[in-house]
């Protein structure tokens, strides 16, 4: 029927439209200057992040805890991201793993990784390997860099994607 079908595509449509406003007013929110900071637990912030995002039956694997001076809230909103980006570019039954290095944090998956040549322009706004806005990573580049910090993307050890944030680049 003709008359659903139309009725559907503008359900899909106006969802649609309902996640790139939200998405906007994220990164738009994202972009202002970062002025209090407080110790985190890198842990605790994963955990919590987890706990938010719809994650199916896939899995966190954390490592060793360390704390480091963050906006809380904007952590969370970093860590969720590149957790829903994990599950939608691999699929709920993935792996995810965050774990403290000498001098940051990596997030990291088992899924099939990001081609060697579109690493470069995933942080791009409007860039999507599927059926996301586009924004999702465009947000965790910002909060990285209103943290003074940087994002890089290579290979995880588990050969999935790994996003490697540098707390003193």
């Amino acid at each position: 029927d003709v008359e659903h079908d139309q009725s559907d595509a503008i359900e899909d449509a106006d969802g649609r439209m309902e996640e790139i406003i939200e998405d906007v007013l994220t990164l738009a929110r994202q972009g202002q200057p970062i002025d209090e900071t407080e110790p985190v637990s890198l842990l605790a912030i994963a955990e919590e992040s987890w706990s938010l995002v719809d994650t199916g039956e896939a899995t966190l694997e954390t490592g060793e805890d360390c704390r480091f001076m963050a906006d809380d809230a904007r952590l969370q909103q970093l860590l969720e991201n590149l957790f829903r980006n994990a599950i939608d570019h691999v699929g709920e039954d993935v792996t995810v793993t965050v774990r403290a290095t000498d001098d940051g944090v990596v997030v990291g998956d088992d899924g099939p990784g990001i081609p060697a040549g579109e690493q470069a322009q995933i942080f791009d706004h409007g860039y999507t390997g599927g059926d996301g806005t586009g924004l999702g990573l465009s947000i965790v580049e910002t909060i990285v860099e209103g943290h003074d910090w940087a994002v890089s993307v290579g290979d995880s050890e588990a050969g999935g994607a790994a996003f490697r944030i540098d707390f003193d680049p």
